[in-house]
């Protein structure tokens, strides 16, 4: 069977001279290259939709595929997808850089500039690794991540339009129903989830910021375990300290959550810093939250074409939700889709702040009653999403979630033009 090769590299001239030796490896299958980091993750990601048997053998990363720093994008794929060798290929041969490179996650280095043999050895041996490994692990194991390892970016259009509220009743969906669940509060200037959930912590997401290699152990020590079970990385006490999140930490921030838990549930806020941009970037689901008025979805159809000017994540792959919905209301979801140009849910989280306020203000949002409309929305979000469990079924039609009190509707509500 041909070994499957696909190329990264981010200029015209590295993808001529990598398919061209590539091309003559015996028994190699080149795919056609990917010009960026983000293009590399998503082909990967794609593939391993349709089947874990599509994943290439083999992924050659030149050193400038930007705009992502290559040792990262290896860390990212090597997390993501585990049973994918990866080569790094670079003018810097040094033993420091080698290291670095295995430590990120890379099976080999192969030096600038490039030689057949040199080359050809290394796809051999990184190509029989990886069908050992796949071997030994079975078809039917999962080869496209972790443990579980999915990742939610939850960021609003705007301030106020319920960012916070909306990230913890995911998680506590996600949690309630037996996955292991983390939730992050990547706001880091203005994060509001430790009062939401009224947890007082000293350690924080910063404290994780500049650790290039976040063993277990060290990401144990700066969770906080809540009483519902779920693992809490807070934001800082101190806004400012938020700066110390860089994009590059942010990413391996994430990639150690999505080694460790089944599902990671980032509150980004509304504003783009580059860590919320990392973030956002390296998430499988991406949600949008507006409600449905016009300054609102006027700041949606903003940060949609921001991001993807800035090439964190395509319209297509973001999802937005509206909060605050009303039948009323002039502005439907069926319209916010067409104005924002993405997907939008079809559960749409209702207007009824009345059922919040007391609990919010007392930091015990976690225990919202099972009967509230806000909280049936959010939870069949969350079932929607994929990120709980099949719920049991009663006899009146409702799913009851393990560790839940009552019992949550699971409908999913399809609001007129929504």
């Amino acid at each position: 069977m041909p070994t499957r090769i696909l190329p990264a590299a981010g200029d015209a001239d590295a993808v001529r001279s990598l398919t061209t030796l590539l091309s003559q490896l015996p028994d190699a299958e080149p795919l056609a290259a990917v010009g960026d980091s983000t293009q590399l993750v998503d082909t990967l990601a794609r593939l391993a939709a349709e089947s874990v048997d599509e994943l290439p053998e083999v992924v050659v990363v030149h050193e400038r595929v930007g705009p992502v720093p290559a040792l990262e994008l290896i860390r990212e794929v090597a997390l993501r997808f585990p049973a994918v060798g990866v080569i790094l290929v670079t003018s810097d041969a040094s033993p420091g850089l080698f290291s670095a490179a295995m430590d990120a996650g890379a099976r080999g280095l192969v030096p600038l500039p490039l030689g057949y043999e040199e080359l050809a050895s290394r796809v051999q041996a990184v190509a029989q690794w990886s069908v050992g490994v796949r071997r030994h692990l079975g078809h039917g194991a999962d080869l496209s991540g972790g443990a579980g390892g999915r990742v939610v970016t939850v960021s609003g259009a705007k301030g106020g339009v319920g960012t916070t509220l909306t990230a913890v009743q995911l998680a506590l969906a996600a949690q309630a129903s037996g996955h292991s669940t983390a939730l992050v509060d990547m706001d880091l200037q203005t994060g509001d989830i430790a009062s939401y959930l009224d947890v007082r912590f000293r350690r924080s997401v910063v404290d994780l910021a500049a650790i290039t290699d976040i063993s277990p152990r060290v990401l144990a020590d700066a969770v906080f375990r809540h009483d519902t079970g779920l693992a809490l990385l807070l934001a800082p006490g101190e806004g400012e300290r938020g700066e110390e999140v860089t994009d590059r930490a942010a990413r391996q921030i994430v990639g150690a959550l999505r080694s460790r838990y089944e599902i990671v549930v980032l509150d980004c806020g509304s504003q783009l810093g580059g860590a919320g941009a990392a973030a956002v970037e390296t998430a499988d689901t991406a949600l949008l939250l507006t409600t449905p008025d016009v300054i609102a979805v006027r700041a949606a159809k903003r940060t949609v074409r921001m991001w993807d000017r800035l090439q964190v994540r395509k319209a297509e792959e973001t999802t937005v939700v509206v909060n605050r919905h009303n039948r009323a209301t002039e502005i439907q979801p069926a319209l916010i889709g067409r104005i924002t140009g993405t997907p939008v849910a079809a559960t749409a989280v209702p207007a009824n702040f009345k059922e919040l306020q007391g609990l919010v203000d007392a930091g015990r949002i976690h225990e919202l009653d099972a009967r509230s409309t806000v909280k049936q929305a959010l939870w069949g979000l969350a079932a929607e999403l994929g990120l709980v469990k099949r719920p049991v079924t009663t006899a009146k039609g409702h799913g009851r979630m393990r560790g839940d009190r009552g019992s949550v509707s699971f409908r999913r509500r399809r609001e007129a033009g929504g």
